[in-house]
């Protein structure tokens, strides 16, 4: 697969994932120019099988590299905007909040349980393609995935209490 045909399929979810971590606009657009720099410089020294999983893996380090420069971290999942005729405004709201909140409730994991959960489950990626993102052993990508799961859920399930 070239370059360019990668760049067609897969420049969408690069941005979203990067815009994830970053929860800047600019930073994430900044970041898939970078990813794609660095895949057109290092494309051919690899046997790449999966060029979507190795599109964010380089993704993946580029925003690293960045965190490094800047000294920050910070993660935001992408804003799902459905555009669906029968949606009303309010409860477009109430998702938008809902969502927000469990955004809130994943910025409270740990670093390496908040990637597992918005590499596997936000942005659909198998284990296999999140542990050699992360550059984790598939065994602990699964450990901390379940841990990550639980948490979430145990903080859902508080806030539900006390909004009851």
């Amino acid at each position: 697969m070239e370059l360019d045909q990668a760049y067609l399929e897969h420049v969408n979810d690069l941005y979203r994932y990067l815009y994830s971590l970053s929860k800047d606009h600019f930073i994430a657009e900044d970041l898939v120019q970078e990813a794609f720099y660095r895949a057109y410089l290092h494309l051919e020294d690899y046997e790449i099988s999966n060029i979507r999983a190795w599109l964010f893996k380089v993704a993946y380090h580029a925003f690293i590299d960045f965190q490094r420069k800047n000294k920050r971290l910070v993660i935001q999942a992408e804003m799902d905007e459905s555009n669906s005729s029968r949606d009303t405004p309010e409860k477009k709201l109430l998702e938008k909040v809902g969502f927000q909140s469990l955004l809130k409730d994943i910025h409270s994991l740990k670093e390496a349980e908040r990637h597992v959960l918005l590499l596997c489950d936000l942005h659909q990626l198998t284990y296999n393609e999140a542990a050699e993102i992360l550059g984790m052993n598939l065994n602990t990508l699964k450990s901390h995935l379940h841990r990550g799961r639980r948490k979430v859920m145990e903080k859902v399930k508080e806030r539900k209490k006390t909004d009851d």
